[in-house]
């Protein structure tokens, strides 16, 4: 009972945070490993568990997300689909041990990435990459969600930051969209592959699914800068722990 409590509360709490900036599998993805599910197993499960909410959340940022251009929005839809099937399935072929070996990596890059994303918005300005001139961008950052979630949401910011998004509303609800577009082809590759802990992962879905609608207000309420602070802390503690873990 016990370790279902902490994987209810670690689930929602990630919903929410999932809507209000990215990270969510930050929380998902060691309670399940800390409740004893393999590591390669929990990335799935954790994948599972959150994209339900990642629909609350991008419900929440509807008049957001109708802003955007159809056209546009449609091809960026495109292009996480594929890169996110390309992930999921060279999750399927990756060792227990191979992935706790980059998941570090990963976490510190995703951190990383949302930390200075200001100094990569004005570098890529600088080299004519302040619009989304192709799929490309997209389906790299769609790969590494596929293969682990977690940071996710980091990654999909920092993205639109490259872009010259400004409003972070508008990049929440994308990011929110984006996410589950890409979680549910996670999940139904994982499903069939037969990695997920059901169990747990119901459970983490409910969870989810409340705290990612929760988010939405509170995401309008926060400052921008607190938002940002909440991510990078979130990010650079996970990625510490999980570093000691690989070097332990």
């Amino acid at each position: 009972m016990t370790e279902y409590l902490i994987l209810a509360a670690a689930a929602f709490f990630a919903g929410m945070l999932n809507t209000v900036a990215g990270g969510g599998t930050f929380l998902t993805f060691p309670a399940l490993v800390y409740t004893g599910v393999p590591s390669v197993a929990a990335n799935a499960t954790s994948a599972v568990a959150v994209f339900p909410g990642y629909l609350g959340g991008a419900l929440g940022f509807r008049s957001e997300i109708a802003a955007l251009d159809r056209k546009q929005l449609l091809k960026t839809v495109a292009a996480t689909a594929v890169g996110g099937l390309a992930g999921s399935l060279l999750l399927l072929v990756s060792s227990n041990e191979a992935f706790s070996a980059v998941v570090p990596f990963l976490l510190a890059l995703a951190t990383l990435a949302f930390a200075f994303r200001e100094q990569l918005q004005g570098w890529a300005q600088r080299h004519s990459l302040g619009k989304p001139h192709g799929p490309f961008g997209t389906l790299l950052v769609a790969l590494f969600g596929g293969y682990f979630n977690g940071g996710l949401g980091i990654v999909l910011l920092a993205l639109f930051s490259l872009w010259g998004m400004r409003d972070l509303n508008l990049m929440n609800g994308l990011k929110n969209g984006l996410s589950f577009v890409l979680s549910a082809i996670s999940v139904a590759t994982f499903a069939a592959a037969g990695i997920v802990a059901w169990p747990q992962a119901i459970l983490m879905m409910v969870a989810a699914t409340i705290g990612g609608y929760a988010g939405a207000p509170v995401a309008r309420a926060l400052p921008a800068g607190v938002v940002r602070a909440i991510v990078i802390v979130v990010g650079a503690t996970m990625s510490a722990i999980f570093f000691w873990r690989l070097i332990a």
